[in-house]
């Protein structure tokens, strides 16, 4: 006679493991939470870049008017030649200055050690293409964006500005400094066009992240900059 329990549909059936279950469980909710947070993280770099796409402009010719233009550092090599980023950089400040759209340059940049000295590099080639040194304002303490922003409101006294910067860059310049008080307008230097491909899919990721973490920054933790100190203005 066969056994009714052999017959049975449940009998010999393989149940899965509690922990495998578990397993899959957390594997699932893993993985809805990484693409909530993808979604969530671009949605919000889409909404930075379009709100500050009307203050954007990409020809000197057609910025607004402002005292002061805000050139952010970006490299020098060892012997002291800027970098070729950061040359454009300082160029197309220069051509702003020359037609009367802005009237004092404040450099800001990395000169947390003395032997590396963006700002002081960034006067060197101004002055040898004519600008007066008296025009010219260095904050040796700009060593990210959202210190050179903090400190261009707290410590040089800037209300109203251009930032002048590759267009890659000006999403979170342009954010930054308009969240913390000073009417800014960006000039974006051109990259996509003249750099290598791969170099600016990696500035681009990378500035994505930076985005993020800017938007924290400016609307919740509210960070001082590295170093703040006396205010001085821009004479």
């Amino acid at each position: 006679m066969q056994s009714s329990l052999s017959s049975s549909p449940s009998v010999g059936r393989s149940m899965t493991p509690p922990r495998r279950r578990l397993w899959r469980r957390v594997v699932r909710w893993s993985f809805l939470s990484t693409c909530a947070l993808l979604v969530l993280g671009a949605s919000a770099i889409a909404w930075v870049q379009s709100s500050i796409a009307p203050h954007l402009y990409t020809e000197g010719t057609t910025v607004p008017a402002r005292r002061v233009a805000i050139v952010f550092g970006a490299g020098v090599r060892p012997d002291g030649r800027l970098s070729r980023i950061l040359a454009q950089r300082v160029d197309a400040a220069i051509a702003l200055y020359r037609t009367g759209t802005v009237a004092k340059l404040l450099m800001t940049g990395d000169n947390a050690q003395p032997e590396y000295n963006e700002v002081a590099a960034m006067r060197r080639y101004a002055v040898d293409r004519g600008v007066p040194p008296d025009d010219i304002t260095l904050d040796y303490a700009g060593f990210r964006t959202y210190d050179s922003c903090v400190r261009a409101v707290k410590i040089f006294g800037v209300e109203a500005a251009v930032l002048v910067t590759q267009r890659y860059h000006q999403p979170r310049a342009l954010y930054t400094c308009r969240a913390v008080g000073i009417d800014a307008v960006g000039l974006g230097v051109p990259d996509w066009e003249i750099y290598p491909t791969g170099m600016m899919r990696f500035y681009t990721l990378r500035e994505y992240a930076a985005i993020l973490v800017s938007l924290v920054e400016v609307h919740i933790t509210h960070p001082a900059p590295r170093f703040l100190g006396p205010f001085e203005g821009i004479s």
